[in-house]
């Protein structure tokens, strides 16, 4: 049985390649919500750290913004950088379990990557994680995976990134 690149990523060259991995989850409205630092920060935070394997870091707003009722010090998220050992095999659990699990996925667009080479990634919802278990975790929130290269270059990430096994559109 021969092994395709989708199915093994060549994380050999990651580390040389690869400055870090930042996973945020977006708190949004649940945080105007009574009893929200008790119930459901603490299911995002244990649910982040679940996927992450590290603990993260809680996100305050900077200043007000009356348009999005945010108040200054409000909690807007979490979020957790990932470098070294944990960066890469994070990395290779998204590329060998967690993208072929996302519903109706047919890889990344190229757009994903912007022009710094950093490749931004979205998911709706943290199901998609193996590591939660949907009964056990009763808040739904959103991640951003943001993967930021050493090499600043859009054309040479986009290479890279082939090159590791990220399954990108042509």
């Amino acid at each position: 049985m021969t092994s395709s690149p989708r199915s093994q990523p060549n994380t050999p060259g990651a580390p040389q390649f690869l400055e870090k991995i930042v996973v945020n989850a977006g708190v949004g409205r649940a945080s105007q919500q009574p009893n929200f630092e008790e119930k459901a920060l603490v299911q995002v935070k244990h649910d982040l750290a679940l996927i992450s394997g590290q603990a993260p870091q809680v996100r305050r707003a900077k200043k007000s913004i009356a348009g999005f009722k945010i108040r200054q010090g409000q909690i807007v998220g979490v979020s957790v950088t990932l470098r070294g050992r944990k960066m890469i095999d994070f990395f290779a659990r998204l590329i060998t379990i967690v993208l072929p699990r996302v519903r109706d996925f047919s890889g990344i667009a190229p757009s994903a990557i912007d022009k710094g080479g950093a490749l931004n990634i979205g998911f709706r919802e943290q199901f998609v994680f193996p590591e939660i278990n949907p009964e056990e975790s009763p808040f739904i929130f959103s991640l951003g995976v943001n993967i930021v290269p050493r090499k600043k270059s859009r054309a040479t990430a986009i290479d890279a990134y082939r090159r590791l096994g990220v399954p990108l559109k042509k």
